[in-house]
């Protein structure tokens, strides 16, 4: 039978950064990531060539996307297609956002 409701005790669970971790499930298609900032938590600059979008659900984070850099508060969305230099920066306060990417980031199972 399959598993349509997942705990997040059940999702893989990966520290991407000193201060960032995330705990992930995947379907066929895309993944769906919990982002976890500690205080100032920091993900560096990278790429890879996974789209990628997601929604901020508490404290802030000022990204960096492709040479902009604006400041993202609860509720506000990013896109981010694959290949664009990306990072960001959690405000003092922390944050929790939900990520979103296709194809499946293999890495992150």
């Amino acid at each position: 039978m399959p598993t349509y409701i997942i705990d997040r005790e059940d999702c893989s669970h990966h520290q991407i950064f000193p201060g960032v971790t995330i705990d992930t499930v995947a379907g066929e298609g895309l993944m769906l990531s919990y982002v976890t900032f500690e205080p100032l938590g920091i993900v560096e600059p990278h790429s890879h060539p996974h789209e990628q979008m997601g929604l901020l659900l508490e404290g802030e984070l000022t990204f960096t996307i492709g040479g902009i850099t604006s400041l993202v508060r609860p509720g506000q969305m990013w896109r981010i297609p694959g290949g664009v230099l990306h990072g960001c920066q959690a405000g003092e306060q922390g944050a929790k956002a939900l990520d979103v990417f296709h194809p499946i980031r293999k890495d992150y199972l």
